[in-house]
Formats: C-alpha cells, structure tokens, sequence
C-alpha cells in the first residue's frame, strides 16, 4: 500500500516531507487537505493529528505527524535504498547529525516561519504587519546565519562530512521562502552559505516539489 501524506499541496512541510520521500525513492500520494477552509480543523482530520496541523502521514495503517519525525521514519524505514544517511547511523556520526538538526530547529527555523508569518500569514489573514518584529526577526536570523557561515567553511554540509543529511533538507521549505520568495538577500555576504544553498536547493527531489508536493 502506498505511502500516503496527508495535506495541502504547497504547504512547506508537506513539500519536506515529499521532498524525502522522493530522496529514499519511496511512492507516495498526497490526499488533498483543504487548509483555507479549515479542514485541516476539524474532528475528522484532529482524530489522527489533535493538532490541526499538517502533514500527516498513514503508512498501511500506521499514523504518524510531525513532519521531522515523518522524515527521520522515512529515512530509516527505506535505509537501503535512495540517497544514503540521511540519518547517519554510527553513533558519534549520529550525534553530529543530531547536533546539526537541533542547531536548525533553534537557530534558524524559528526566524524564517517568523518572518514567513510576519510576510505572508499575516497578509492572508489581513492582518497589521509588525515591522519592528520583522525586523528583529532578519537581523536575528542574519546574526545565527553568520555562524552558520563559520561551521560551512570547515564542512560541507551541516552535519559535516560528504554525504547531505536531513539536517540540511531540514532547512528548505522556510529558507527557499526567506531567501527566495520573499527576496531576502542574505547570501551574498556569506559566501560559505551560499555554496551550501545552492547545492541543497539544486537537488532534483527538492526541484520537484519545490512549488506543489
């Protein structure tokens, strides 16, 4: 039975979770949840994620949401076929890769969904953009950004080593919106990021489903 993933589209997160879906080689069908009108609320969907949020994914039965998770399952479920390590296995290799996810959750992901609902969200909902928060929001993620350029110019990826990890595919859905939808332009001053970007968002599983899962 065919992996299905439960969601909207153009929703990032369900775009992640395609993304390595299409990186492990793995089929998969999107069942249609149609979050501008709520759906995504109700009982029937918060019966398999409380919620009210999405992705969600049901593998023959097994339910399971939160998209890392979906990603980290994925990863290791279908170890043996795809791209390989997605989730390194040997332990200190797996430490590293663990360091570099938290390092994404704390220090870049909170700044880029901020500034995507200060841009967009907000703008939806016709909502007053806070621009003193917006701005604290770039220059926070400008600053973590600068680190991130040190920890590039010694390693490849974020986890280190040669191989991408999902530490790095991690960060696509909100980056491509900072950097590219929204045109933040905070790469060009960071040579050692841009090398990095460019590399992750030039994958073909990303291309694929970078506008629709």
């Amino acid at each position: 039975m065919v992996l299905k993933i439960h969601g909207h589209a153009n929703a990032p997160l369900v775009r992640l979770v395609a993304e390595v879906c299409r990186e492990k080689e793995v089929p998969y069908e999107l069942v249609n949840v149609e979050v501008y009108k709520g759906e995504h609320k109700t009982p029937a969907f918060k019966e398999f994620q409380p919620f009210g949020q999405v992705p969600y994914i049901d593998d023959d039965g097994f339910i399971l949401y939160e998209s890392r998770a979906i990603c980290r399952y994925i990863a290791k479920k279908y170890a043996s076929q795809g791209t390989p390590d997605l989730v390194p296995r040997e332990p200190k290799a797996e430490a590293i890769f663990e360091q570099a996810v938290s390092i994404e959750t704390s220090n870049f992901y909170p700044f880029a969904l901020g500034i995507t609902a200060e841009k967009i969200v907000k703008k939806h909902r016709g909502l007053e953009l806070n621009e003193a928060r917006l701005s604290d929001l770039v220059s926070n993620l400008k600053a973590k950004l600068d680190v991130y350029e040190v920890i590039l110019g010694k390693q490849a990826y974020l986890a280190g080593g040669v191989s991408i990890t999902l530490a790095d595919l991690f960060h696509l859905p909100y980056g491509t919106i900072v950097f590219e939808e929204l045109g933040y332009d905070m790469l060009e001053d960071r040579p050692n990021v841009a090398r990095w970007w460019k590399d992750i968002t030039a994958r073909p599983s990303w291309l694929a489903v970078k506008a629709n899962a």
